[in-house]
């Protein structure tokens, strides 16, 4: 308990003094704020390591799931900055990632699993969320490239341009990404198919329906783009729409069985 509430109060903390200074004229400063999400990063890793393997097996309930994938973007986007100037996504992620800790201390769960007995199932589960990572980091950075569209587009003078990187190289990126995951969301779907043999069973197929057509919005996303150069809004609105689906596929009916219905 103390040390879930340590992770969330890092997480406000940076999340809070990078967002403070958003609209000052020299910007966030990096340092305490990259010591502060650091550390949240760091300990947010001892507490998932706490409670996963807090019982046999693993405990892959959908708030301990939701709390991996938060350190996943968490992680990824605190090493990111200190290449690149993303303070406006940081207080996001930061708050996100603070609010699946303070919610799985609050709300206790648990959906006990063997994965180390199932190596199979390990490399489709490990797969699944490394792909969904990559590709809820691609929406963050779909949405930070709507807005900078959005300030050039109106030619409004905005106090928050130190802390925007270039429009060419947020675009750049979210294509590497999105390429990246898209390619693990493959592999993902073909270790379930080749490894698997429930995909279309009554209790797997919507998210293997869900996900597929995710794979093919994110697939011809690529192809338009690398073959016919679609750019801007379209690029946009797919890829808030493919989260979206993958989103429902992974934790819609573990939502609803898990905290509506309680099963």
């Amino acid at each position: 308990m103390l040390l879930g509430l340590l992770v969330t109060l890092l997480y406000l903390f940076a999340a809070a003094h990078i967002g403070s200074r958003l609209f000052h004229h020299e910007g966030p400063r990096h340092k305490l704020s990259a010591m502060a999400g650091t550390l949240a990063v760091v300990l947010h890793l001892v507490l998932l390591v706490e409670g996963i393997f807090s019982l046999p097996g693993q405990n892959m309930s959908i708030l301990n799931v939701a709390s991996l994938v938060a350190w996943m973007i968490s992680l990824s986007m605190t090493i990111a900055s200190f290449s690149l100037t993303n303070a406006i996504l940081l207080p996001v992620v930061y708050g996100f990632a603070s609010l699946t800790v303070l919610v799985n201390l609050l709300v206790p769960d648990t959906y006990q699993m063997h994965i180390e007995m199932r190596p199979a199932l390990l490399t489709h589960i490990s797969l699944a969320l490394f792909a969904y990572g990559c590709l809820m980091i691609s929406l963050l950075y779909a949405l930070q490239l709507a807005y900078i569209n959005f300030r050039l587009k109106h030619k409004q003078k905005s106090m928050l341009h130190s802390s925007l990187p270039p429009l060419m190289i947020v675009e750049q990126i979210l294509f590497k990404l999105l390429l990246v995951g898209t390619v693990l969301l493959t592999l993902s779907l073909i270790s379930g198919f080749v490894f698997l043999n429930d995909m279309f069973a009554q209790h797997q197929a919507h998210k293997t329906v869900l996900s597929l057509l995710a794979w093919l919005l994110f697939t011809t996303l690529l192809l338009g783009h690398y073959r016919f150069g679609w750019r801007g809004r379209p690029v946009i609105v797919a890829t808030v729409a493919g989260a979206l689906l993958l989103t429902l596929a992974y934790f819609g009916s573990r939502f609803v069985k898990e905290v509506l219905l309680g099963m």
